[in-house]
């Protein structure tokens, strides 16, 4: 028995615990650069605002319609994040953290499970302010598609059956009769399904599928001959055999990448180096997180398509290095290089990254002959630790490598955030105050 936890329109909802105004208005969160819709409140939705919709274009179109716009806080969603997964994990005894704003919890064996969820999310909605669905299910697929049906019922009245409106907030589909789960799985759209993508629900349309509850009757041998072994799972899945392993501890990445879109074009070949720097030491400092070390630096530039008027350009170089290693400094030092060779002067750029590739487990060592008697190895890990703990407590970017420059939020390849609230809950400067 799994449950999942998502918090509603989540960057919305965080913005609105701090800012109660903004309930029951029409509310969009930004990508990066304020440019398109990541999280949008019911009320946007409403407007026909789809995911991902450019915030010129909603400007262009719904004039008049009261839309707030707000730029991307990760800081503080991430904090709130922390404080949601917290609380919801004492809804059972084990916990895999899915993603900033969801989480599976097992609840095998637990008494009264369904009661004991509406208490976990009364308590998560009273201590943090922040809405949420459950869904319970006998897989994870099933607890997933139980949270959409919790969500649906409670913003869309109607979309199932009367004697099920229970459903709403917290849905057991556990607890349902085979008929009952039946005709939920029959009103639930087949794209609605954990593992089902738009080119398979597409294909699955074609051959006269259209609900969730067509593609449980799929036989799962032959799911797995036309499409893949994916569908063959998710079809298995929603049988309630349990095909998707639980993680307590998610997977150490094979790749991590830092990259970014300047908020105006760049030029000069100082700004990117500035920039390729910040990334990477971002970049160094997950990959310590997970206790890994890299052996590949990628660095890339490109300027932007969108500007027809520029001219394109775009490069990306992998530099190796002698040893895996999980230093901030040699990581810089190979994505430097690698952008000294790419750059191309007079040219416009928007975005450039760096990801670290060939990613391996810091306890595997390679060794090798020492010829280098004159440049010993030194091993700066403890170095890196203090760094690290001193950022953490701190604040990121407390500590840097000069090449990521000294000018702080007046460096000119920073994001653009005009619409960012503050920091409320990580800043005591951006601190509400509440006055009698």
């Amino acid at each position: 028995m799994y449950a999942l936890i998502d918090g509603n329109n989540f960057y919305v909802s965080c913005e609105r615990v701090f800012r109660p105004s903004l309930v029951g208005q029409p509310v969009i969160v930004l990508s990066n650069n304020d440019g398109c819709a990541i999280a949008r409140s019911n009320e946007a939705k409403a407007l026909g605002i789809g995911m991902g919709a450019p915030w010129f274009q909603i400007q262009r179109d719904l004039p008049n319609a009261g839309v707030i716009a707000l730029s991307a806080n990760f800081g503080l969603y991430g904090d709130m994040s922390n404080r949601m997964m917290s609380l919801a994990a004492g809804l059972g005894p084990r916990q895999e953290i899915y993603s900033i704003d969801e989480s599976f919890v097992e609840v095998q064996g637990i008494r009264e499970v369904t009661v004991r969820a509406k208490r976990v999310r009364e308590c998560i909605l009273q201590w943090t302010g922040i809405p949420c669905g459950i869904g319970i299910g006998t897989t994870k697929t099933l607890a997933k598609l139980a949270n959409h049906v919790a969500k649906t019922a409670e913003r869309k009245p109607g979309s199932y059956p009367a004697h099920l409106a229970h459903l709403a907030q917290v849905a057991n589909l556990a607890e349902l009769p085979p008929e009952d789960l039946n005709t939920v799985l029959a009103a639930t759209d087949l794209g609605e399904v954990w593992g089902i993508g738009r080119r398979i629900g597409e294909q699955l349309r074609a051959d006269g599928l259209q609900s969730a509850l067509d593609v449980a009757r799929m036989d799962p041998a032959m799911a797995r001959r036309r499409w893949s072994l994916v569908v063959e799972r998710t079809v298995r899945e929603l049988q309630g055999f349990a095909c998707v392993a639980f993680e307590d501890m998610p997977p150490a990445k094979k790749e991590i990448a830092s990259t970014r879109s300047f908020g105006q074009p760049i030029t000069e070949l100082a700004d990117l180096i500035e920039a390729i720097s910040e990334f990477a030491s971002r970049g160094a400092e997950k990959l310590r997180r997970q206790n890994g070390k890299v052996g590949q630096v990628l660095t890339f530039v490109h300027t932007s398509p969108f500007r027809k008027q520029d001219k394109q350009y775009s490069r990306s170089i992998v530099v190796p290095l002698r040893r895996p290693t999980a230093d901030t400094a040699l990581i810089v030092a190979a994505a430097v290089l690698g952008m000294k060779e790419i750059y191309r002067p007079g040219l416009n750029m928007s975005k450039a990254g760096v990801h670290l590739l060939d990613i391996q487990d810091a306890g595997v060592e390679q060794r090798e002959l020492d010829l280098d008697l004159d440049k010993p190895v030194n091993d700066r890990s403890r170095l890196m630790t203090t760094i690290d703990q001193v950022n953490h407590k701190y604040g990121k970017g407390t500590v840097t490598l000069a090449s990521a420059g000294t000018l702080g939020v007046h460096r000119q390849w920073l994001m653009r955030q005009e619409l960012r609230t503050p920091d409320y809950t990580t800043c005591w400067a951006s601190m509400p105050i509440a006055r009698a």
